[in-house]
């Protein structure tokens, strides 16, 4: 399969594009935030040329839908929209704490079962939360999508906690026998589970494609900065 795939939910910017067999892979990484607007099309311009690819070559465009950074999220969504509606092709939407789980799994290479408790900073002294079991090579989530805060982040079935919280909020973290993982969501992640994602019906037409929001409140206000600041 000819799959694009990008991730712009963190301070990272993972862009990947597969020709064909899975081990024909152009990755690229980059600062995320508030650069995602303009550095995401031109790096994924970039890594067409590399690969000799035109949109219309492609099977699909995958991107991380959420939860995350919500500037980040909207970023990926509607460039992921164009580009699908240019080129007449689907686009499939990938949670990034599956992509998350996904890209843990890769740098542990755990036993057939594995369950992880997958954890991103939401900054605003929350995290998004949500499990997942590894049962040879094929992932189920265990519990839904939860925005904590780091003392309430326990999930006592989980070996593995996975993301990118624990500089930030490590010392408040429950204390379990579960290891600690440190990783991001990316790219090369969302590759690896779009083929049994597509193949399971995952796959929605451009228009359909949408962010995934945990939290409606994406910012403070004035006065709880204050509140909270005083408070530290």
């Amino acid at each position: 399969m000819n799959l694009l795939a990008f991730d712009t939910s963190t301070e990272r910017m993972s862009v990947a594009l597969q020709r064909g067999a899975p081990d024909a892979v152009w990755l690229h990484s980059g600062p995320g935030g508030a650069q995602t607007s303009t550095e995401l099309i031109p790096a994924i311009e970039a890594l067409m040329a590399q690969a000799d690819l035109n949109y219309t070559d492609l099977d699909a465009i995958v991107f991380g839908s959420g939860p995350g950074s919500f500037t980040g999220l909207r970023t990926a969504c509607s460039v992921a929209q164009g580009l699908a509606f240019g080129a007449g092709i689907v686009v499939l939407p990938i949670d990034t704490l599956l992509c998350l789980a996904e890209a843990a799994r890769f740098q542990n290479a755990p036993q057939a079962q594995w369950r992880v408790l997958a954890l991103l900073d939401a900054r605003m002294d929350e995290l998004y939360a949500a499990g997942y079991a590894l049962d040879h090579g094929q992932w189920r989530q265990t519990s839904d999508y939860r925005l904590l805060r780091p003392e309430d982040a326990l999930d006592a079935t989980a070996d593995a906690i996975v993301g990118n919280v624990f500089a930030a909020y490590g010392a408040r973290l429950p204390a379990s026998g579960a290891v600690r993982v440190e990783a991001l969501p990316d790219a090369a992640a969302l590759l690896r589970l779009a083929p049994a994602l597509l193949a399971a019906g995952g796959a929605v037409p451009p228009e359909q494609a949408l962010p995934l929001y945990i939290r409606d409140k994406v910012a403070q206000t004035t006065l709880e900065r204050a509140a909270l600041k005083a408070a530290l």
